[in-house]
Order: structure tokens, then C-alpha cells, then sequence
């Protein structure tokens, strides 16, 4: 067992047997679709807009794809279809164990992280996903928003503080990527050192590499401790606290596996909301006027950001408990479902108008929908943390501006995230 991670097989509880008539002989889709489209291209994450356009010309809504490994799987790109699978978890699964492909894929395989079955809320389904999801809920809606806020802005002065003399910056690095990891775990009552280490082995997780297995483990032994510690202690404060004590009666396992989940959404995905919409703020004329100091355009662009650079353009997944029918394509029982939540927001059918001043509309399916989108509360401690980061920079920093020309900025290239590599910005020095 790879980092408590399970293929079919390792446990007999939900777990999926597919019989030889469930899948052919090679990979699912190779045979059928020689023309779906590799996502680990350079295309997809140099010019995604226009993949987009290619793919809802040549297949519709649903495309065939080959992730990593040339596994196939169907990429979910319509607004319509994506809400169709997202409403509908008995159809659409979220249990990774039902995929017929596990017999292609290698223990090493990069996207094992996001697939390999855990007991963690994320893969479960019924009556169990809505026990868990109820813990998580209740404990994430626990944090006072008034106290986050505080929080964020005693983190947000403190990273300030070691940059302002200078008049100079790398926000992404100096700023954007440290503010959600140390709120976060101020959360969960861990010290600064082991919140740095968690947040370098989140960046490592999210990377794809060769080193993601052993950052997993590192930051699962990591949580293992804390649950221990809370155990021990009924009295700590924080979500790990909240989670061991509410009556959803949740093991270690749970609880462990649950805040790695929590950890991981919070800390990338923040990250380049906060980046993505600075990035917006110092490039787009739009945003010129009132950048100093222009509280209400904080607001405008981390909502605009949602519909065109949203932070998580692709997820997997969800797989077919049933053979059916998706945008025209027949899906088979077992096949993997990557949703397209970029692609999906992108869809004309219902592409809002910024320029026509649509910056209101929440429509985007950026925090994804139905019982396995992302939970209420989660979303809104995630705007907090980022709007509150991007007003204090505002406040502090009101001339600060880029320090290279905007088409010099660039993006990071993968396919489950999209995040600007780094901002660099130049400004009157302040007293930290």
C-alpha cells in the first residue's frame, strides 16, 4: 500500500469488481478514439481557450482524452453536461475503485494522489459521503469569519513587514503562496515550522512529480500526529478539534485523510485565486482607477478570475456507474469522467459579458456543484483568506505596481491547476 492509498482490491468494503465484459483488453477508448486528445500537451497548458474551441468543434460536449500513461478518459467541457454529472452521484460516482482501467495504471502512475482511493470524504458515496460531509461542514462552519479575518491580516502584515523597506517583490513567492498555508494551519493549531513544511509538500503534491507520493506521506504522517495530539488533549481548539468531537463518531483514518483533503483545497487553489486576481488588478485597465486603496474591485476580480483563470481548470473525476449517454457519447460502466470546469465556464452558451459589466454573475462552476462540489462554508473562508490578502497589500502598498511588462508574466503549466508563475512588483518602500 503506497501512502494508505488503495487500488481495487486492497479493501473489499464498495469495492468495484469488474467483470471481463465490463472492459476490453486494452485501456477504455484507445481502440475508439484515436483522435482524443493527450492532456498533458503542451496545447492544453499554453492555450487552453483554444483547445476548448478545437474539441467542441470536433467531438461536442464530452471529448475523448488520454491522461498521463495514454489512460484514456472523457473530458466533461459542456456547461450543461457538467451540471448533468455533477447532480447526479449515483449515475455519475465519485468512488475511484469503480474505474476498469486500474489494471493499466502503474503504483507510481502521477495522478495516483488524486485517484487512488482513501477513506476521505472526497470518494465517498450515499449515506456515508453525507455522515462525513456533515463533519466537515459543521467544523468548517465553526470558524468565526470575524476571527479569520484578524487572523489573515496579522499573517498578511507579517509577510508585508519583511518585504515593505525594500520597494521591491515577488508576491507569489514572497506573499500569495504563504498567506493561505499559515492561516490555514494557525486553524488547525499547528506551530509556523510544521506549517512550512506542509506547505512545501503541498507544492510538491500538487506538482505531479516523481516526488509526490513521498510528500503525501510526509504530510499524512503529519496530520496522524496532530489527531493524536488532539485526542489526547479534548480541549484543543481548532477544525481538527471540532471534526474528533462532533457525532458523526469519525476514526482517526477519517479525520486524518479529511484534513489532508482540506489542507490541499485550501492551500494551492487560494493560492492562485489570490495570484491570478492580483494578476488582474495590475494588468487590466479596468481595474487602474481603483487599485489604491479600490476595496470594491477586490471583490469584481476574484469573481472575474473564477470564470476566466479559474485556479482548478480540471478535475478528476467521477466514474460511470451505469453505461449511458453524455453529450452524445456513449459511456461506458467504469469510464472515468474528467470534469472541465474552465472549458465549462468557457462554454458560450453561458459566457458572461465582463466588458457589458456582468462582474455580479456567480454562475461559474469553478467550485464545481452538487454534493461533491466544494462545501459552502470551505468557499467562504477561501474569500475570506483572499480577499483580505489582496486589501491589506492594497492598503499597505497602494502604488504598487508590476515591475515587467505584463506579457512577460507567465503561467504555470499544468492541467489541474493554472496559477501565474510569479509577479513581480516595485513600489514606494514602507516601514515594515
Amino acid at each position: 500500500m503506497i501512502f494508505n492509498l488503495l487500488r481495487p482490491g486492497d479493501d473489499s468494503v464498495n469495492t468495484y469488481h469488474p467483470s471481463p465484459a465490463d472492459g476490453p483488453s486494452a485501456p477504455a477508448g484507445c481502440p475508439a478514439h484515436p483522435d482524443a486528445v493527450r492532456m498533458h500537451t503542451e496545447e492544453l497548458q499554453t492555450d487552453p481557450a483554444e483547445l476548448y474551441q478545437r474539441l467542441r468543434r470536433e467531438h461536442g460536449p464530452v471529448a475523448p482524452i488520454l491522461l498521463d500513461n495514454d489512460i484514456p478518459a472523457w473530458y466533461v467541457l459542456g456547461y450543461r453536461e457538467l451540471h448533468r454529472v455533477t447532480s447526479d452521484p449515483s449515475l455519475f460516482a465519485r468512488d475511484s475503485r469503480r474505474w476498469h482501467a486500474w489494471d493499466y495504471i502503474p503504483a507510481d502512475w502521477p495522478l495516483m494522489p488524486f485517484v487512488g482511493y482513501r477513506p476521505t470524504m472526497l470518494f465517498t458515496e450515499g449515506a456515508e459521503h453525507q455522515r462525513r460531509a456533515e463533519a466537515m461542514y459543521d467544523a468548517l462552519a465553526s470558524v468565526d469569519q470575524f476571527e479569520l479575518r484578524a487572523e489573515s491580516e496579522r499573517v498578511a502584515d507579517e509577510l508585508i513587514d519583511a518585504f515593505a523597506p525594500s520597494g521591491r517583490a515577488e508576491l507569489i513567492t514572497d506573499y500569495v503562496s504563504q498567506v493561505p498555508m499559515r492561516v490555514v494551519t494557525r486553524l488547525f493549531g499547528l506551530d509556523p515550522g510544521v506549517a512550512a513544511a506542509i506547505q512545501r509538500d503541498t507544492v510538491e503534491m500538487v506538482s505531479a512529480t516523481e516526488g509526490t507520493m513521498a510528500a503525501y506521506q510526509r504530510v499524512y504522517d503529519r496530520m496522524v500526529a496532530l489527531v493524536a495530539e488532539v485526542r489526547s488533549d479534548p480541549g484543543m481548539p481548532g477544525i481538527p478539534a471540532r471534526m474528533a468531537e462532533h457525532p458523526a463518531g469519525l476514526t482517526d483514518e477519517e479525520i486524518v485523510n479529511d484534513l489532508i483533503g482540506t489542507v490541499y483545497a485550501s492551500h494551492q487553489s487560494t493560492t492562485d485565486w489570490i495570484g491570478n486576481a492580483l494578476r488582474l488588478m495590475l494588468t487590466d485597465e479596468r481595474f487602474a482607477v481603483t487599485l489604491a486603496g479600490g476595496r470594491r474591485s477586490v471583490g469584481q476580480a476574484l469573481n472575474e478570475v473564477l470564470w476566466e483563470d479559474t485556479p482548478v481548470p480540471s478535475f478528476i473525476g467521477r466514474w460511470a456507474a451505469e453505461d449511458t449517454v453524455l453529450g452524445g457519447q456513449r459511456i461506458k460502466k467504469g469510464d472515468c469522467l474528467v470534469l472541465g470546469l474552465a472549458a465549462a465556464n468557457a462554454d458560450p452558451s453561458v459566457r458572461p459579458d465582463f466588458q457589458a459589466g456582468a462582474a455580479g454573475n456567480q454562475a461559474h462552476m469553478s467550485f464545481s456543484y452538487g454534493e461533491h462540489g466544494c462545501p459552502v462554508p470551505a468557499r467562504e473562508l477561501a474569500e475570506v483568506i483572499s480577499m483580505t490578502a489582496i486589501e491589506v497589500l492594497l492598503d499597505r502598498l497602494p502604488d504598487v505596481a508590476l515591475a515587467v511588462p505584463a506579457e512577460e508574466l507567465e503561467w504555470r503549466t499544468s492541467v489541474w491547476f493554472r496559477g501565474v508563475k510569479a509577479l513581480p512588483v516595485e513600489f514606494t518602500p514602507a516601514l515594515g
